[in-house]
């Protein structure tokens, strides 16, 4: 999950949720187990992502994606910027600026990837395809965090880039024919994936996304042990931004009133998702809680259901329960590895 500080959020909305809420639903909240609580608001928070996405879909229709991200940007900046201000000696003090620059980068291709998909495609399927970013972070780990891999997890990784195929279904014998026993020529060739990138242009574009989702995350991981929340998310919010405003500028469409409102309702449903996710883990274990993540795809396929008039095909939905067992599979292997490294003793240097 993306890493957002708790002072990122305004001090009225903690002190609500700490004082209030606590005072008024801890002799309910505080006897229910950790990891019952921890999957209870992962499901809150996988409500409210696919209740976002649906809003993408409705506000895309009018509204260009730049668009849409710039003006999430800028209610973004809004929430950011006292801390920044309030902090503005250290919060851009860092050693990494080049990882942050390329998470930057990173992140605005796989919002504004992910944001087009959300678009043109039905919300189920999209959602699918958006889970095989755990998968594709076990690829990216294992190149850049030369993390070792066995043949278990090779194995499953596989199974789950074959649900994307099947809920992509590409047709392979698009493109011009040969004739005869002549060999498939270059040209050919290049026509064939040029169909294909064609009919299934917004599928890539989700596969795009999910990619880069694991990339920032592969990023992440190493800025988390150098830098303050407060500096990744300034970097990050900035980068963006600046990423956004171009393209933005270039589609811009006059926005209504109610097209603001709809996309600061966006903005607030993924700070609210990701207060969600961050209050979770703090009392679940992973391994627990995450399963409950893929109850969005029940949240968005009724969602689509209900508004856009999209009925899942059986293909999207044998894949999508494929990438699900296969990255449910992942995170079981990596909880699994954690503990095992976490009961070996250190090593005591003879004295």
């Amino acid at each position: 999950m993306p890493l957002i500080p708790d002072q990122l959020f305004p001090a009225r909305f903690q002190n609500y949720c700490s004082h209030t809420l606590h005072n008024r639903w801890h002799p309910y909240w505080g006897n229910i187990p950790g990891n019952v609580r921890g999957s209870l608001l992962v499901l809150l928070a996988a409500l409210a992502g696919a209740c976002m996405g649906g809003l993408i879909k409705l506000i895309g229709q009018r509204i260009p994606v730049f668009e849409i991200l710039f003006i999430r940007q800028l209610f973004a900046v809004s929430i950011i910027a006292p801390v920044v201000i309030r902090n503005w000696r250290t919060t851009f003090r860092t050693t990494l600026f080049r990882f942050h620059l390329l998470r930057g980068i990173c992140s605005g291709i796989a919002m504004s990837a992910g944001f087009t998909a959300v678009v043109h495609l039905p919300l189920a399927q999209v959602t699918a395809i958006s889970f095989v970013r755990t998968l594709f972070t076990t690829l990216l780990a294992i190149v850049f965090l030369r993390e070792v891999v066995g043949i278990r997890r090779w194995s499953v990784t596989i199974v789950g880039f074959i649900g994307v195929l099947i809920i992509i279904r590409p047709d392979l014998s698009s493109g011009p024919e040969v004739v005869g026993e002549t060999l498939l020529t270059f040209e050919a060739f290049l026509a064939t994936v040029t169909a294909f990138v064609q009919e299934h242009l917004y599928a890539l574009l989700a596969l795009t996304g999910a990619f880069f989702v694991a990339a920032v995350m592969i990023i992440l991981r190493k800025l988390s042990q150098v830098d303050k929340p407060s500096t990744i998310m300034a970097y990050q919010y900035s980068f963006i931004t600046l990423y956004m405003i171009g393209p933005a500028i270039w589609y811009w469409v006059p926005p209504s009133l109610s097209d603001v409102l709809i996309i600061g309702v966006i903005a607030a449903l993924m700070s609210l998702m990701h207060w969600l996710y961050i209050q979770a883990f703090r009392v679940a274990e992973t391994v627990a809680v995450a399963p409950m993540e893929y109850s969005r795809l029940l949240f968005a396929t009724g969602i689509g259901i209900v508004f856009f008039d999209e009925i899942p095909t059986v293909y999207t939905l044998s894949g999508a329960a494929i990438i699900i067992a296969s990255t449910l599979y992942t995170i079981h292997r990596n909880a699994l590895r954690k503990r095992q490294q976490s009961a070996i003793p250190p090593v005591v240097p003879d004295k």
